[in-house]
């Protein structure tokens, strides 16, 4: 903490200049500007992960709004996934698997085990 007399001189010494150098604040001709940090939520967006479910071993991408085009039909709630609308697709993990390739809302993936019986898995 910084304690400045009424006349502006410091009481206590100035803190230390920090390890990686002094802040900078975006004037000057040494002007640095960094990318925005983005918050990480899982694996990138397009990237296929591998997922372990009671009712199998599942391949799984997530897609954002602009990777989808044209619209699905979700198998968990038989509504329209609209275009644009970020989804997953998944599909077994098995020789084969992509021909059983399914487009979801994200969340009807994540609770597609409670539907209960009489549903099928896709």
């Amino acid at each position: 903490m910084i304690y400045l007399s009424v006349v502006g001189d410091w009481c206590h010494e100035p803190p230390p200049i920090p390890p990686h150098g002094p802040v900078r604040t975006g004037q000057g001709p040494r002007q640095r500007s960094l990318p925005p940090a983005r918050p990480i939520d899982g694996p990138p967006r397009g990237i296929d992960r591998i997922e372990e479910w009671p009712d199998g071993e599942w391949r799984v991408r997530t897609l954002s709004g602009a990777g989808a085009a044209r619209p699905y039909r979700c198998p968990g709630c038989d509504q329209v996934i609209r275009p644009g609308l970020p989804h997953i697709v998944s599909w077994p993990n098995w020789a084969g698997g992509e021909q059983e390739r399914r487009h979801w809302h994200t969340a009807c993936w994540r609770k597609r085990l409670d539907r209960g019986h009489g549903r099928t898995r896709y």
